[in-house]
């Protein structure tokens, strides 16, 4: 074999090589699944004899027959399907006028309204653009400054990375082998932590922040008959939602897989009750859930593949090894572990950091004796922060896109700042108290 004839330095540590060069070359822009194919491939060809990839097909078949991955498409067609219904505009009018007498209550109901979204659809793309169009411009209109409302909208979008039926904890929980319903049920917590924390920020900014936050706002609604109807209209559609997905696998009733496709129905018929299902829409949300799945689904592969040869090398012998030297603390490792995780945030997707570097890395950390149910949503939390970190953060540009053109890219990243920040200060909190993750899903099952 060819690794007979490297240097020791490179023979001894290729694991180590072909995880460095994946990454550089990830960063470098390259396309994920044929990066991570090809340089496995390639180290697989030099360390490996060509017999050892016999086993590939076989961990191919297993990703295609794994039942719980049949939930992204179904999951992924009821966001598309709800951002299309028409059902997000009422409900962010109606949270506006309800919140109007609030300092910071436009901004407020944005983070409502997005974690109401996020627990309906699970889809961080649909949701921030779809709050970008409606509230984005009405912010500015009210004297809220570029950066701040820029920064509310992108955040509150991204609260569907956390808040269940999230599409991350759908992938995290197989590769964290965690059941995926203990996921769902133990993010509840931590994803209400994160909204009471940026709704305490805006309105304490209403005091100490007032060039980017009016201070006054305008007389609220009367809460008259009329008043208290259309609150429920506009309530009760994504609260259905969330009880048909959300409720049927907290009671057992449903799978996730299951819960998907109850999920999806509702969502069509949501969509019909709402005057807006057609053939083209369904076309649409059809194409769009084909295009997402496709993505995940090949982005799953090449992990596989990457995932064979690394192991194939020693990698897992070799990175314990390494940590075992260093003498770490259980406390050291996870802080190491989650600045880590941060870091490859500002420049990796979080699917290529889930299906890369979580199954080399949690499988020590939970050696350590951590929950891997806690561990695994600490993971989802700091990978949050992906979707709203520059340079590379999704929820950024998915945000510029639709923004009026008086706001600059400068100003979306200074407006997101803070909610960085916001989202670290979350993640200690579940680090001090690891039982506001495992409390909710012991209540539930009852162990």
């Amino acid at each position: 074999m060819l690794i007979d004839y490297l240097p020791f330095w490179v023979a001894d540590y290729l694991a180590a090589w072909l995880f460095l060069v994946l990454t550089i070359a990830l960063m470098g822009g390259f396309p994920v699944t044929f990066t991570m194919m090809g340089v496995s491939f390639l180290f697989g060809l030099i360390g490996l004899s060509p017999g050892f990839f016999d086993l590939l097909p076989l961990r191919m078949w297993g990703v295609m027959t794994n039942t719980m991955l049949m939930a992204v498409p179904l999951f992924i067609f009821m966001g598309l399907a709800l951002e299309r219904s028409g059902l997000a505009r009422e409900l962010l009018e109606t949270m506006e006028k309800l919140f109007q007498n609030v300092r910071g209550g436009l901004a407020i109901s944005v983070v409502l309204v997005g974690a109401l979204l996020g627990a309906s659809t699970g889809i961080v793309g649909a949701t921030v653009v779809t709050m970008g169009l409606m509230s984005l411009p009405t912010m500015l209109k009210h004297k809220y400054s570029r950066s701040f409302a820029s920064g509310t909208v992108a955040a509150s979008g991204t609260l569907g990375q956390i808040i269940p039926p999230s599409i991350v904890l759908l992938l995290l929980g197989p590769v964290m082998e965690v059941p995926i319903g203990d996921m769902f049920i133990g993010a509840v917590i931590p994803g209400i932590i994160l909204v009471v924390l940026y709704c305490l920020f805006i309105w304490l900014s209403s005091f100490f922040g007032t060039k980017h936050v009016p201070a006054a706002q305008e007389k609220g609604a009367e809460f008259d008959k009329a008043f208290i109807l259309r609150i429920f209209k506009a309530l009760l559609p994504p609260l259905f939602l969330i009880v048909a997905v959300l409720g049927t696998i907290f009671a057992g009733i449903a799978t996730p897989t299951e819960s998907g496709a109850m999920g999806a129905v509702g969502a069509v018929i949501l969509t019909a009750l709402n005057r807006k299902l057609s053939f083209n829409l369904l076309h649409e949300v059809a194409k769009g859930t084909i295009k997402m799945t496709c993505m995940v689904f090949i982005i799953i592969m090449g992990a596989s593949c990457f995932a064979l040869v690394f192991r194939g090398l020693g990698g897992d012998d070799l990175l314990r090894e390494f940590i075992d030297s260093m003498n770490l603390s259980g406390w050291q490792l996870v802080t190491m572990v989650m600045i880590f995780i941060f870091i490859l945030g500002f420049f990796l997707d979080f699917i290529e950091i889930t299906y890369i570097h979580i199954p080399i890395i949690a499988p020590i950390v939970i050696d350590y004796g951590y929950d891997p149910l806690w561990f695994g949503i600490m993971f989802a939390v700091n990978l949050q922060t992906s979707f709203m970190t520059p340079p590379f953060g999704p929820s950024l540009f998915y945000l510029k896109g639709v923004c009026p053109p008086e706001i600059k890219t400068t100003d979306v990243y200074k407006g997101i700042i803070p909610f960085v920040f916001l989202q670290l200060i979350g993640l200690t909190i579940i680090a001090i108290w690891p039982s506001l993750v495992t409390w909710l899903p012991k209540i539930v099952y009852g162990n």
